[in-house]
């Protein structure tokens, strides 16, 4: 009697099935992954305002209304591959910084959200809270928020 070589169908198809769940389990954490460093990027682009704004709040004791006035590019001139632009502005002691997230490689789930920035000063110093925007239609979900920022 002669034995049969290789697989049978049952066990091909048990192969398949077993990898589709892995497929169903992988794919969402991924997706996941890849908003998360997208919306990462944001902070990392907004560290020179902060620090031109604290500078500035240091000499004048108060926060200017628009980017130029920290000697950052214009409006719209701070981008990144994931971010449409890093606006900066305040009054007195109110200073924030508005990191809005857009571009053709962005995830669709963050396009057109904004994370905040907001100045919080004490006795001269400039500490930074992350927050999502008020507005709901451009509140990034907190899950997605870098861990620094929560």
């Amino acid at each position: 009697m002669q034995k049969n070589q290789g697989f049978t169908l049952i066990e091909l198809m048990i192969v398949v099935a077993i990898i589709g769940i892995l497929a169903a389990i992988a794919i969402p954490q991924y997706q996941d992954y890849t908003i998360r460093s997208q919306v990462s990027e944001g902070p990392s682009l907004a560290s020179g305002a902060k620090t031109a704004m604290s500078e500035f709040y240091a000499n004048k004791g108060e926060f200017a209304s628009a980017n130029a006035s920290y000697g950052l590019p214009g409006r719209g001139d701070i981008s990144g591959d994931y971010v449409d632009r890093v606006d900066a502005a305040g009054t007195g002691t109110d200073g924030q910084i508005v990191i809005r997230y857009g571009g053709d490689s962005v995830n669709s789930t963050i396009e057109d959200d904004e994370l905040v920035l907001s100045a919080v000063t004490s006795a001269g110093s400039v500490n930074w809270v992350c927050q999502t925007t008020d507005a709901p239609n451009n509140a990034i979900s907190n899950e997605y928020i870098p861990t620094n920022c929560r």
